[in-house]
């Protein structure tokens, strides 16, 4: 059936939900908004796949802003790329991986593990729906990468393909060793509580004597591999503690567990008693269990990115007048490739077309396009904007401008400047406190009677083992991070929180950070604007794509365009356009023709004229991002606060009103001075670097805490300790509280398991306790200062709004 072509009316397109704003494309009695979700549709319907438009409404995605460059997937036709990005490959078959980041509901789930059907060649399919992942196995004689990627575009879930897709990396996921050898501590221990049920009820006869002595040596026997492998990274910690000259807090529970397993042989083989071998596999069980915690992290997200990241896998290469698309990797120098609208720079490269124009906002900050004329230079991560253009490469993208953000050693954050853990610093004076009294005791005890020396050692050794200092830190921070993560700050690892409870400066990148497009002011000053001009003025900013055109657009709304006569956008300078033989102007003062140069000092200025008759002029002021206002205001009274902006300061003034003019404001940034001005604060400041773009990249690392925020945390972010969800940033006062709250109970439950130990010891030391007790006594501490943490990081966040109930 061939479809019809109706008028506009207001219609859904039946694949994806949008409204058909300019056409209706009719097929099968459905209604289409453009030929690529018609297209779609009829993929699906040819393959008997249409119960997809059953699961969910509207389960597509809009195929009207598609690329539509049919040679755009040619570089996958080299072997070298392909075989890079595949998981597995042999004679028959390949797997492969894909982010889809489209994916979003049921529906696309149901179609991407439904691809069988679709081709013959491809035989598995499975998604991931929480990483937005789906992995293809396909036969390689019928179907090719190149076409595998096709079709999933064709039916719109193309996937996104960078050249850092080629180097595979480990996610950040947790250590399999880490639970291997939890697995184990727990296994043996679970076995040897239920072993020693005859011990703890001792007084009743629950089972024959004789038995007792082998529930013994079994206990010994699980706790061989206990000692051995579960606890092995202890001893690789300590040992290497002690080549350094240094004592960690893994030294004493070294001496814990081996004091508590040599004491424990001694009684089952010298006086045929029980031991303690089930405390010992309790001990390491808890440990390893607040480790796993602490590693318990978000492995969807990255925060360590180079240039890779963010350019393509392949570009567009002119090779005797005809357009090749090849991989980034083999681009070298002189050759010339082609760049459309919004694609980015990949190198620095010579202009060959007579005008550019180059948005570096993905670099600098500032978002008003720069002219650039035939000959100019342009450095790499520029965007286009307009017309395609011709540029002949200078230098490979691994040496550009925009890898030397990365390239330059000031950019890596230096690991000694990181905070000491608050245990490391405790552990040394604790270890040689304990250490001592164990030896003192020993040596009084031994002129009176060796066998209770040997038991008083032990005891102060055991009951002393700092395993609840140990164990408050991993299971404070783990909460910690739980909650961040909760309320959508994404914290790199826990030594995070240590650095952001000591801030006393936050730095505020300006331009997408305290500032959001989507919240631009608009004011029109001039002559009233009659309807007509209105729809003429919708014709001609939606022919445009730069910043400021956008937010003219957005401030017309649902206006109707005026078909015109002609409309030509000067890169630079503004739009031209001919209306009832009238010449119509929008742009800046010198090209609409204003004699009275309008100079602002709230925003930016787009002037409108006819035929050289000055009308009116758009003041278009950045809007302030939500609660911007309210953080500034409540991070004022405790914290040293500065804004850095890559744009020109005609906005302080504007900025001074709304945030206050005791902030340190500074304009015309590039990357370089924003790195310096961190840097420099650094020497005698703790600061905070919150920024959005590769622009901030270097402060970020610079900054002794560097948070990115974004708009989708899974995606663009720079190298960052932490990324922030921009629907959160209103929060930043409360999760600095938070991390302090976070310090502070950490010190409390130090302070609660020194309490334990100074009674333990006292009690030890006059041999009142035995080994038995004393290994009661130490889960029981750490047990108690688990639950303490738990609950009191789970109130404060609570208290301070992170949390909706006390018992999350």
């Amino acid at each position: 059936m061939k479809p019809e072509i109706s008028p506009t009316r207001e219609v859904a397109c039946f694949h994806c939900g949008e409204n058909c704003n300019e056409l209706v494309i009719l097929s099968d009695d459905k209604n289409f908004c453009c030929q690529g979700c018609k297209l779609v549709y009829e993929v699906l319907s040819e393959n008997d796949l249409c119960n997809y438009y059953d699961i969910a409404n509207h389960p597509g995605e809009s195929q009207r802003r598609k690329g539509l460059q049919s040679n755009r997937f040619d570089y996958l036709d080299d072997e070298e790329t392909v075989s890079r990005m595949l998981d597995f490959q042999n004679e028959s078959e390949s797997h492969i991986t894909f982010f889809i980041p489209i994916i979003h509901c049921a529906s696309c789930i149901w179609l991407l593990e439904n691809l069988h059907q679709i081709h013959s060649g491809i035989f598995y399919s499975r998604v991931d729906f929480i990483k937005k992942r789906v992995q293809i196995k396909l036969i390689r004689d019928k179907i090719s990468i190149k076409e595998l990627v096709s079709l999933l575009s064709t039916i719109g879930y193309e996937p996104q393909i960078h050249l850092s897709n080629l180097d595979k990396k480990d996610g950040v996921g947790l250590d399999k060793r880490l639970i291997l050898r939890l697995a184990v501590a727990g296994f043996c221990f679970g076995n040897m509580m239920l072993f020693s049920i005859p011990e703890y009820f001792s007084e009743a006869d629950l089972i024959d004597s004789s038995f007792r002595g082998l529930f013994s040596y079994l206990n010994v026997i699980l706790a061989i591999p206990v000692v051995i492998y579960s606890a092995s990274d202890y001893y690789r910690s300590a040992w290497n503690s002690l080549k350094q000259k240094q004592i960690n807090m893994d030294v004493p529970i070294v001496l814990g567990i081996l004091a508590l397993f040599v004491y424990s042989l001694w009684e089952i083989f010298a006086f045929q008693r029980s031991g303690y071998m089930d405390s010992l596999g309790g001990l390491l069980f808890f440990l390893l269990l607040g480790k796993l915690y602490q590693q318990k992290t978000f492995s969807t997200l990255e925060f360590d990115r180079d240039y890779k990241s963010y350019f393509p896998i392949a570009v567009t290469k002119i090779v005797k007048d005809q357009e090749v698309v090849i991989p980034l990797a083999k681009l070298q120098v002189g050759d010339v490739i082609l760049v459309r609208d919004e694609e980015l720079i990949p190198a620095d490269s010579l202009l060959l077309s007579s005008l550019a124009n180059i948005d570096y906002s993905f670099v600098t900050g500032e978002e008003v396009p720069v002219p650039r004329q035939k000959g100019e230079l342009i450095y790499a991560g520029g965007r286009q904007k307009g017309n395609a253009v011709l540029l002949s490469v200078q230098k490979p993208p691994s040496q550009g401008y925009l890898t030397d953000l990365w390239n330059n050693e000031s950019f890596a954050k230096g690991e000694g400047r990181l905070l000491e853990s608050l245990a490391t610093k405790i552990s040394s004076v604790f270890t040689w406190s304990v250490l001592a009294i164990a030896l003192v005791a020993f040596s009084y005890w031994a002129l009176v009677d060796f066998s209770i020396a040997i038991k008083v050692f032990a005891s102060v050794l055991i009951v002393a083992c700092p395993c609840a200092l140990a164990m408050s830190t991993p299971f404070t921070l783990g909460n910690t991070l739980r909650i961040f993560g909760k309320s959508k700050f994404y914290l790199k690892n826990a030594s995070v929180v240590e650095r952001l409870a000591l801030i006393d400066t936050v730095i505020f990148d300006k331009t997408g950070t305290l500032t959001d497009p989507a919240n631009a002011k608009i004011c029109y000053r001039g002559e009233v604007l009659s309807e007509e001009t209105k729809a003429l003025l919708k014709t001609m900013v939606e022919r445009s794509t730069h910043p400021l055109s956008n937010r003219i657009n957005l401030w017309l709304g649902n206006q109707t365009g005026v078909p015109l006569e002609e409309v030509r956008e000067i890169k630079g300078a503004g739009i031209q356009a001919v209306f009832k033989n009238q010449e119509f102007r929008l742009g800046s003062a010198t090209f609409t023709g204003f004699r009275n140069r309008i100079e602002s000092q709230n925003g930016n200025i787009v002037c409108l004229s006819v035929e050289g008759q000055e009308l009116g002029y758009f003041l278009i002021e950045s809007g302030l991002r939500e609660k911007a206002s309210e953080v500034i205001d409540q991070l004022k009274t405790d914290y040293d606060l500065h804004v850095l902006s890559g744009d020109f300061p005609h906005e302080q003034t504007y900025l001074e009103k709304k945030l206050g003019e005791e902030i340190n404001y500074n304009f015309k940034q590039s990357p370089g001075d924003k790195l310096t001005y961190v840097k420099k604060l650094n020497s005698t400041h703790h600061t905070l670097m919150i920024g959005d773009g590769l622009n901030d990249a270097g402060a970020l690392q610079e900054s002794e805490v560097g948070v990115a925020i974004s708009d989708r945390v899974s995606h663009f972010s720079p190298a960052s300790d932490a990324i922030m969800d921009s629907e959160v940033f209103g929060m930043i006062p409360q999760f600095l509280s938070f991390a302090k709250s976070s310090r502070l109970i950490i010190k409390a439950s130090f302070l609660l398991s020194l309490l334990y130990n100074l009674i333990g010891v006292t009690l030890a030391v006059q041999g009142l306790l035995s080994p038995v007790i004393c290994a009661i006594l130490m889960p029981l501490s750490s047990v108690s200062v688990v639950v303490f943490t738990t609950l009191s990081t789970n109130f404060v966040a609570w208290r301070i709004g992170l949390l909706t109930s006390k018992l999350v």
